[in-house]
């Protein structure tokens, strides 16, 4: 087959699509260029394939139409493939002959169809088809007069049956599709199964993961259609069993010709040339514009009906249908049956028409009689703000005037109006809005409906004219209320991720009749949609969304659009100043309320940002001679501040210890005391009595009164204030944990100290009442310890939280917070400026800012070009080139150039301030971890009443069975008191020093000691950790997250190569660099930053030439003239030598010139140098575009290893000197020493590592592989960093996040556990849990090990604390009293002090951890430490989880990489200056690591 004659297909790469969005656009613009007949675009495979008449079209002229819409596209082969075609007989069936040239356009007209030849004689089309793209039976769907010519007639009729018979019995299903992760899944199995027989629609959803198919059953099985969605790569089971459609009710004889399918979406049908009828239905049921399209799209799709008009205002629709094919009752059932099949439809009219011309129908006159909707409507206003009789006469003599209006009385008494008008005219939402305009409130009566209906049939005007005609008449009236009945509706929108999302989104749903605008914010993931509400609602607008591949939500509450300001106004004196402004301010339209305060001076305003501005309110108060201001917000994150408690615990720590220390002496002195009389006992055999008298001579001991000790009375003195002041916070805390049914630390503190403190106060009342000689025992002091131990914790915990309100700060201080205001005219030209506050800068305000400010606000360039600092948001450290109609964020800061923006998202709205946001509520929402000690207290508290109340218990029953033991064991029993007293203080006294000694003193020290010593030691270490919970969880963490640019990599760019293009007798090396060197010292670009530093450190030097007319063209490169370098270069002559080897190296020469000794060529730099004593150079320095630009040619050498560079993540320069291009210079962000270590390192302690940043997909491959990460997340943007580290969150692992800029910020807050790297943004180090004081990797393993010795260490502390509990509460319980062990109440005491020590002591060892260090890990490391082929590592791009693979391998590509690898293994060798060895890490040589870094396959 010729080529030149049939069709060709293409295939053309794409650059720059981000997600489907971009996709579908090139498909939606490619595919309605005139010769397209297909176009399919993969983001995968990043290409497009074009099937094209080569008549029409040319590849070159594709490439350039895709190029047009900006994307990079490129044509590997510019031969194209020829594409296979099919020929197509049909003979027509109708009775009557069609107009053969309307056949004729209409196949053209279709996709897949290359040409159509007719021969009316024969009544036959021969249609020549690519089968690939439509089939026989689609094209008899579109022209629905023709079948396929198989010869028989009874053939033919039986299939008009059957077809009429699908008509009548079509099928909906439902399946569960799953596996999609894209709007590409969707449309795939959308056009599969589109095109199979017997399958009438197809919707695929995303969100729901499901699919509906409308099908015809006697042509396709369920399973069929369930095996093909299979084969497409994505499992379907049936989720709704198939139901029949309800349009079954159309009566099936009238249907009998029908054809299978109608033209979708197509209105105009080819004419009918019977007699054709029109009728008249009234339609009860409808709504809105949605009703209506339903209406008007189920009956165009049936055959015979050539024109439906669905008016929503006269309840009504008009049918023009051809009668000899269909009844009017047939189509009144059809109406009633479609969905959701709640309208109730009566005929009203039926007129046939016996021309054959549907246009003679135009202007039917109909007879009113029928109609039962009324020509006048009656509605009432309430009106407030009458005062008096001319206010009446004002509005009537107004409101009399507008259109539509009959009649209207207005009544001063009642404060309302009642207003008759035509409703086709008017409304009285319009005539609300008139009464408001002259200054009135003015509301609508709680009566939707209209209240007095009056017919007129006297009118003779028509109430319906045919299609054209009603729309003509109702254009206008509609237009008019265009602005006044507006709704605004705010959408959740998820999925987007960059700008070209927006703009997709933006740019389709404006299409959309009904919606006035649009405006998305991407870091919210929100759009504000303006839209008639008559026409669509909120869920419809969701839904055309949805429908573009994005998940959207409508937000209820949408008031939080409207602005709210406060001001503070100056110079009111009484009342009637208030009510002067707030009557002003509410009669101004976009002001909803408005409240002003004499007392305070202040205004509180509530107004809707689009139609008013607070600078706009605050010129109408200054009008009526007040002074107004803004009020000035606190700035400060004072909501997450925590002064508060940090106050508290500290005083409740201060109050404890303070009366602490007197307790623990007097303690202290009687152990002392009682150890010394036990001695004494023991060696001179005293009786008991002797030593009581003894012991009661003590001065402690000395009885005040009987029964009252100096020793009780000031432990009860000194006990007092600590249980009462000190404890009320841990009241409080213990009252809340009750109440909601747990039992945790406090709450068994409040009980120990509880009981302690009330039966110590008992027995002391009882000792006095009774006189008692002997002093009892009590236990005042345990409060006071207790409580001093755990203030002092808690007090710390505080500390270390409020720590990180101060990121917040930090953040708001980036806003800029003044603005330049212009006034432009109507030609651009600037009128005036101003500067304001930012907090008064409006939407839609336009805004200059100058080379070096901040851009206060989020909005689009209008006017100027310049680069833009943008790493606030995107973390990269290269500037973005601006233009007219980019879009600018709010803190980032523009470079070179005045720009004018026009402000689109202010205040609240901005970038930053959803950053500032983010991080907020990832502090708020963090929950703290549950302590080990509360868990465990949870079970203990419990667990000790239980065995306090059983001791009580046992004692008792013991204490009336045997009463002797009690006697014995009793010290200081008393005869003088009874036998059962007796027994109930002994059982008493045991359980109460069960509950005692059960103090969780030692729990509660067991996790802060440890915690404490352990961030001690971190910080020696130089890692800061904020506090316990971080420390805690570092341990159980799965997956770590490093960010790239400053993290794993230095983040400032650095030369990498240097690649000399001409011969090096003509220009040498380092007369290149001088050059450009010089050259690039005027730039303040970052990338020509890097390059002047490398010239000046090869060169060795620190003043470079001179460089005048230099010039700078953002996003392509610099132009400038050089002049005084041949000083450098001679001071250079005696390491030319050195440098030629260095050439040997880098640059690669001919052959020819590579065998040139080196002395030869330092004579041929000499000379050079003296001959060219003052030369001038012409430099231009910058990316291919900008050499094109500028005439020069690229050739094919220089464009490949452009492109590896490219591929490596590096940004390749151009240099030419005079007009020859000489140089190519590749910059990168070079990788940290220690980071592949240090990923190493991670790996073999069992963790996941993963790469995260907003870079793009190279780049971020390139760095992976070079460390050995084998997962990459790129193009992520800062909100999506927080929602992939809640997903792996979601999958139940632990994260850990290491990142250094603001971008990171929100992500580290969320993360379970925040790493950030020192030298990063003051934001993010607030924001992390752990700061690295180093600018090194290895403290992120450190820090993980560290915290994995700390739990290690507060379990053995557990241990201690549980040890002593278990030993000392069987022995308090007197388990072990016939053995002779009593525990006397001190020796409790001690025991517990003993415990308290050992836990501290414990914790302390914790001193001795050693971190981890390069020189440690790096020798027995090294060995497996390995570099990742690009194929082992899966790239995931923006937020949806599609990975992409890289290709495998072939066994080709092996031998070749195997080789490369091989001979650049032997040159690195040759050529390195003192035999470097190559597996060693780069920390200094640049050659090594460029090796390293270009054979990226290890193999």
């Amino acid at each position: 087959m010729d080529p030149s004659m049939g069709v060709n297909s293409v295939i053309v790469s794409v650059e720059g699509m981000t997600c489907s969005s971009c996709v579908w656009t090139i498909e939606q613009q490619i595919g309605k260029v005139n010769g397209v007949h297909h176009i399919r675009v993969s983001l995968e495979e990043k290409n497009a394939t074009i099937i094209y008449d080569p008549k029409l079209q040319t590849p070159k002229t594709l490439q350039e139409a895709i190029d047009d819409m900006g994307f990079d596209a490129v044509l590997h082969s510019p031969n194209p493939l020829p594409v296979l075609t099919n020929t197509v007989f049909l003979t027509v069936t109708a009775p009557l002959a069609p107009p053969w040239d309307h056949i004729q356009s209409t196949l053209l007209k279709t996709k897949g169809v290359t040409d159509v030849k007719i021969s009316p004689q024969q009544r036959t089309a021969v249609v020549t088809i690519i089968p690939s793209i439509v089939n026989a039976s689609q094209i008899m769907e579109v022209v629905p007069d023709l079948s396929l010519d198989i010869g028989t007639e009874e053939k033919k009729s039986g299939t008009c049956e059957d077809h009429s018979m699908a008509q009548a019995g079509e099928v909906m299903l439902k399946m569960k599709v799953e596996g999609m992760t894209c709007h590409s899944c969707t449309s795939t199995i959308e056009g599969k199964i589109g095109k199979l027989q017997g399958v009438q629609r197809i919707k695929v959803s995303l969100d729901n993961q499901e699919a509906t198919i409308v099908y015809q059953p006697h042509l396709i099985t369920v399973e069929e259609i369930r095996k093909q969605i299979d084969a497409v790569g994505f499992p379907a089971f049936i989720k709704k069993q198939p139901k029949y459609l309800r349009l079954g009710a159309i009566d099936v004889e009238r249907l009998k010709n029908t054809p299978v399918k109608s033209p979708e979406g197509s209105q105009q049908r080819s004419p009918s040339y019977t007699s054709d009828s029109t009728a008249t239905f009234i339609i009860d049921g409808m709504h809105c514009k949605s009703c209506v399209s339903n209406i008007e799209s189920a009956l165009s799709t049936l055959q015979y009906v050539s024109s439906v008009v669905v008016s929503l205002e006269n309840k009504s629709v008009i049918v023009k249908y051809s009668a000899s094919s269909v009844t009017p009752e047939t189509l009144r059932k059809a109406i009633e049956a479609v969905s959701p099949g709640q309208y109730t439809v009566s005929i009203a009219s039926e007129v046939k028409s016996t021309s054959n011309s549907p246009s003679s129908m135009s202007l039917q006159k109909m007879p009113l009689n029928v109609v039962s909707q009324p020509l006048t409507q009656e509605t009432m206003i309430n009106i407030d703000g009458m005062t008096c009789n001319s206010c009446v006469q004002s509005i009537e003599g107004v409101i009399s005037k507008k259109p539509g209006v009959k009649s209207i009385h207005v009544s001063l008494a009642n404060s309302n109006g009642t207003i008759e008008y035509d409703p086709l005219l008017t409304s009285p939402e319009t005539l609300r809005e008139a009464i408001e305009d002259m200054g009135f409130d003015a509301t609508l009566s709680d009566l939707n409906e209209p209240l007095v209906v009056i017919a007129q049939p006297s009118s003779e005007r028509p109430l319906l004219p045919s299609t054209n005609g009603s729309d003509k008449v109702m254009t206008p009236v509609y237009n008019k209320e265009e602005a006044k009945t507006s709704s605004k509706c705010y959408i959740q929108v998820t999925g987007m991720t960059c700008a070209s999302c927006v703009a997709n989104i933006e740019r389709n749903l404006r299409r959309e009749e009904g919606i006035y605008s649009v405006l998305v914010a991407l870091m919210a993931g929100k759009a504000e949609v303006r839209y008639n509400p008559t026409a669509l609602q909120p869920p419809l607008i969701a839904e055309f969304i949805r429908e573009l591949g994005f998940g959207a939500t409508v937000i209820e509450n949408a008031d939080e659009g409207d602005g709210v300001l406060e001001l503070v106004v100056r110079g009111m004196t009484c009342a009637s100043c208030v009510h002067k402004i707030e009557s002003t301010l509410t009669k101004h339209r976009g002001i909803f309320y408005c409240s002003v305060a004499l007392a305070t001076n202040k205004a509180h305003i509530k107004y809707d940002p689009e139609i008013i501005g607070p600078r706009d309110i605050i010129h109408t108060i200054e009008s009526l001679g007040f002074e107004a201001s803004l009020v000035k917000k606190d700035r400060s994150a004072s909501h997450l501040d925590h002064k508060r408690e940090i106050r508290q615990w500290r005083r409740s720590f201060l109050v404890s210890l303070f009366f602490c220390i007197p307790v623990m002496g007097l303690m202290i002195y009687m152990m002392v005391m009682d150890h010394h009389l036990a001695t004494l006992h023991h060696h001179r055999n005293m009786s008991n009595e002797e030593m009581i008298n003894i012991h009661s001579s003590m001065f402690l001991e000395r009885q005040i009164l009987p029964g009252l000790s100096v020793m009780n009375l000031l432990s009860f003195l000194l006990c007092l204030p600590v249980q009462f002041y000190g404890g009320w916070y841990f009241y409080i805390q213990a009252y809340k944990a009750l109440r909601h049914k747990t039992a945790n630390m406090d709450v068994l503190i409040v009980l120990a100290t509880t009981i302690a403190f009330a039966y110590s106060l008992v027995i002391l009342l009882v000792a006095v009442y009774e006189r008692a000689k002997v002093n009892p025992i009590t236990f005042f002091d345990t409060p006071p310890m207790l409580f001093v131990f755990i203030a002092l914790g808690r007090w710390l915990e505080h500390i270390a939280k409020g720590k990180t309100s101060e990121a917040l700060a930090k953040l708001i201080s980036l806003q800029a917070t003044e603005a330049t205001i212009v006034t432009l005219n109507s030609e651009n030209i600037l009128l005036s400026e101003e500067q304001v506050d930012v907090e008064l800068v409006q939407r839609g305000d336009i805004i200059k800012v100058v080379p070096g400010g901040k851009f206060p606000v989020d909005g689009r360039v209008i006017e100027g070009h310049s680069m833009v600092d943008e790493s606030l948001i995107t973390g990269e450290a290269m500037p973005v080139a601006k233009k007219p109609g980019s879009t600018v964020i709010a803190g980032s800061i523009n470079q070179n150039g005045s720009i004018l923006i026009r402000a689109t998202h202010v205040g609240a709205d901005t970038t930053l301030s959803q950053i500032v946001k983010l991080v907020e509520e990832a502090q708020t929402s963090k929950a703290p971890i549950q302590q080990f000690a509360d868990k465990l207290s949870g079970y203990f508290v419990p667990f000790i009443v239980f065995v306090s109340i059983t001791t009580l218990v046992v004692w008792i029953i013991i204490g009336f069975l045997n009463f002797e033991i009690v006697e014995t064991y009793f010290p200081g029993y008393n005869r003088s008191i009874s036998r059962t007293e007796t027994i109930i203080r002994f059982a008493f006294q045991a359980s109460i020093t069960v509950l005692c000694i059960a103090c969780p003193c030692s729990l509660g020290l067991a996790t802060p000691t440890a915690v404490m010593v352990g961030t001690g030691v971190g910080a020696q270490n130089g890692i800061l950790i904020k506090g316990g919970e971080p420390l805690e969880m570092a341990h159980k963490v799965k997956v770590v997250v490093f960010d790239k640019t400053g993290t794993i990599t230095h983040g400032t760019p650095v030369v990498s190569q240097v690649k000399v293009l001409v011969e090096s007798n003509r220009m040498s090396r380092n007369k290149i660099l001088a050059i450009v060197g010089t050259a690039e010292s005027n730039s303040e670009h970052p990338l020509g930053a890097a390059v002047t530093k490398y010239c000046k450190q090869e060169l060795d030097t620190e003043t470079l030439g001179t460089c005048i007319d230099f010039q700078v063209v953002p996003g392509c490169g610099i132009s400038c003239k050089v002049t005084n370098i041949e000083g450098l270069l001679h001071r250079n002559n005696w390491k030319i030598e050195e440098n030629n080897i260095k050439n040997a190296s880098l640059v690669q020469i001919d052959a020819s010139n590579e065998l040139s000794s080196t002395s030869s060529s330092m004579i041929i730099d000499a000379q050079l140098s003296n001959a060219l004593n003052t030369q001038q150079y012409k430099v231009l320095i910058g990316n291919r575009e900008w050499m094109i630009r500028n005439g020069l040619v690229v050739n094919n050498d220089v464009d490949d290893s452009m492109t590896e560079h490219e591929r490596k993540g590096r940004t390749a320069v151009l240099v030419a000197v005079d007009d020859e291009l000489c140089g190519l210079i590749a910059i990168a962000d070079t990788v940290k020493p220690e980071a592949e270590l240090a990923v190493h390192i991670l790996k073999s302690m069992g963790l996941e590592v993963v790469l995260m940043t907003g870079d793009n997909s190279k780049t971020a491959k390139s760095i992976a592989s070079q460390v050995g990460i084998t997962k990459v997340f790129a193009e992520v943007l800062p909100s999506h960093k927080v929602a992939k580290v809640k997903q792996l969150q979601e999958e139940g692992k632990r994260v850990a996040m290491v990142g250094d800029g603001i971008n990171d910020s929100p992500a580290l807050a969320m993360a379970n556990v925040g790493i950030a790297i020192g030298t990063g943004t003051d934001v993010a180090i607030e924001a992390a849990d752990v700061v690295l004081i180093r600018n090194d990797l290895l403290d992120v393993v450190a820090s993980i090990d560290l915290s994995r010795k700390t739990v290690k260490r507060i379990r053995i502390n557990f241990v201690f604390a549980l040890i002593y509990n278990l030993i000392g509460i069987p022995i308090a319980a007197g388990v072990f009293m016939p053995v002779g062990l009593i525990l006397q109440p001190w020796m409790g005491s001690a025991a517990m002090a003993a415990s308290s020590v050992s836990v501290v002591l414990s914790s302390l060892f914790l001193k001795l951890y050693r971190k981890p260090t390069y020189e440690n890990y790096e020798p027995h490391s090294r060995s497996q430490v390995g570099q990742k082929s690009p194929s082992e590592i899966s790239v995931h791009v923006g937020i949806d989880d599609t990975s992409r693979n890289s290709p495998k391998l072939g066994v080709l590509d092996r031998i070749v990489n195997y080789s490369r690898a091989s001979i650049n293994s032997l040159l690195s060798d040759k050529r390195s200056l003192n035999s470097v060895v190559t597996s060693e890490p780069d920390k200094h040589s640049l050659l090594v690591g460029d090796l390293r870094e270009d054979d990226d396959t290890t193999l």
